[in-house]
This record gives C-alpha cells, sequence and structure tokens, in this order.
C-alpha cells in the first residue's frame, strides 16, 4: 500500500517506475516480434496439409511465447537472465550472441527503448490511473505490430481484432469517447479505407492496402471514434507518401514494390491519442465545416 501511495504521490518515481517496466515489457515483445509469425505460419502450413490430406511437415515441438526459453536463434544456446536484461545486455555484449558471435538485430534495443520512453511519457500525462495502464497495453501492442509488419509485411489479426474489441468494451463505458461513437469509428475506420483501396485498385489495377491495414483503422475508430479513424487515413497517407516518394527517388526501392504501411498507420494512431482534438479542430477550419 505504501508504494502504491508513493507512486501517487511522487510523479518522478512514477515515472521511473513505468518506465523501467516499460523496458522489461519491451523484451517480451521482442519476443513477440520473433515468434508470432513463427507460429502463424506454423498453423497456415499445418491447414494447409489439412486441406491437402497430407502428412504434416510442420514440427510439433512446443513453441510459443512462453516456452522455450530465450535463445540465441542461430547457436540455439539459452540465454541467462543476466544476459537478458533490457538495452544493457545489448550494450554489453555489443549487439553479438555471447557463445557464438551471430550479431543481435537492432530492433531489440530499440523496442526496449520505445516500449519504455512511450510507457513514461503516457504516465507523465496520466499519472497513476488505468488511463495510463490502457494505454501503455495499446503502445506495447503496436510497438509489436510495426516491427512485424516491418519484417514480414503482416499485420496480425491476433493483434488488431483483440485490441479493436477491448476498444468498443472500454467506450462502453465512455473511457475515450462515448460508445456510438466508438462503433461508428470502427465501422468508417474498416469501410472508408476499404472504399478508397477498391477504387485505387480499379483504377491502378494493383492493390493499394490490405486488410490488415482495414482492420488497424477500424481499431483506432473503436478506441477514439469516427474523427480519429479519419485523422490517422488522412495523415498516415500523408506520411507513407511522402517516404514512399523519397525511397523511390533515393532509389532504395522500386516504384512497384510493396511498402509496409502498418507503421505509419500505428505511429499517427498513437499521436491521435494526444493531439487528436488539436488536429481534428485544425483540419475542420481549414475545410471550414
Amino acid at each position: 500500500m505504501n508504494i502504491i501511495n508513493e507512486l501517487q504521490n511522487n510523479h518522478d518515481v512514477l515515472l521511473v517506475v513505468i518506465g523501467f517496466f516499460g523496458l522489461i515489457v519491451g523484451s517480451f515483445v521482442n519476443v513477440t516480434i520473433y515468434r508470432l509469425p513463427i507460429m502463424l505460419k506454423a498453423v497456415w502450413h499445418k491447414e494447409c496439409e489439412m486441406f491437402l490430406h497430407q502428412e504434416p511437415k510442420v514440427s510439433s515441438a512446443r513453441f510459443n511465447l512462453l516456452y522455450p526459453r530465450s535463445h540465441c536463434p542461430q547457436c540455439k544456446k539459452l540465454v541467462p537472465w543476466w544476459l537478458n536484461i533490457p538495452v544493457v545486455s545489448y550494450l554489453v555484449l555489443r549487439g553479438h550472441c555471447k557463445n557464438c558471435g551471430a550479431k543481435i538485430p537492432w530492433h531489440y534495443p530499440v523496442v526496449e527503448l520505445s516500449s519504455g520512453i512511450g510507457a513514461a511519457v503516457i504516465a507523465a500525462i496520466y499519472g497513476f490511473s488505468l488511463m495510463t495502464l490502457v494505454l501503455c497495453t495499446l503502445t506495447w501492442a503496436l510497438i509489436a505490430l510495426i516491427f512485424i509488419d516491418l519484417e514480414h509485411k503482416l499485420i496480425p489479426d491476433n493483434i488488431t481484432l483483440p485490441l479493436l474489441w477491448l476498444g468498443l468494451l472500454l467506450n462502453a463505458e465512455t473511457m475515450f469517447v462515448p460508445p456510438a461513437t466508438a462503433i461508428m469509428g470502427a465501422i468508417v475506420g474498416y469501410l472508408l479505407p476499404w472504399l478508397i483501396a477498391r477504387l485505387f485498385k480499379m483504377v491502378r489495377k494493383v492493390e493499394g492496402m490490405g486488410y490488415g491495414d482495414f482492420k488497424l483503422f477500424a481499431m483506432f475508430g473503436a478506441w477514439f471514434g469516427w474523427q480519429s479513424a479519419i485523422l490517422t487515413l488522412i495523415f498516415s497517407a500523408l506520411i507513407g507518401s511522402i517516404i514512399g516518394v523519397t525511397l523511390v527517388l533515393c532509389k532504395k526501392y522500386r516504384l512497384q514494390q510493396e511498402l509496409p504501411f502498418g507503421p505509419y498507420i500505428a505511429i499517427v494512431g498513437w499521436l491521435n491519442i494526444f493531439y487528436g482534438q488539436q488536429l481534428w479542430m485544425w483540419y475542420t477550419n481549414i475545410l471550414g465545416w
């Protein structure tokens, strides 16, 4: 009880504790980024084998987000706890496995730092509250989604759909927006980009967005309302277009090459938590509404 009172009364202590806890959660987020795509691919292979009545080829060994313990993907050696400290271990090991010298991906410390800093920013604004817990959970899930999409061009339903339903549940008691606004947000968030993508395909004869993108927009609509879904669509498309054109001009990507759109949606949607109202007022003033 004294610890809770200390966190409620001492803002600096709260930020340190929440930030440190965010670093620890970031370590688990890294596990999710690495293992969830592998788990999904195993399920898809198994379903295909069952459909084609083939003998199973995918290993039936136990593999999930909790098992086996953290280990090097190259040499398979278990990582002891003292070499699994967020950020610190990466720096001590200089980004390489202690046993085999394999390079540790750069995103490991980035994910951990993002998880810690993001949590601290939310705690700085909302203090020791249920709002902080809820928004930290959203932040950590979005970080996992961003890096999975960057590496695999995949936005897992395992992340977006639970978040969508959680947003509707939270807004049943108007945590962020009234229930009707949340429901309309989910509908607008899905249908509007879907319609734009259909029109784009009719004109260009290629896919502009995937269904994972539609669900992610719908998720933000369910959390923060239809205005947030529209703002997220507008600004993520704008930023994505600018970055995409820049990469093409710099010859980092080809014009027809697929670019992951999920990271832009996730980052803009997250920023809408803090600046959504101001952006909406600015946008409606421009349009003269």
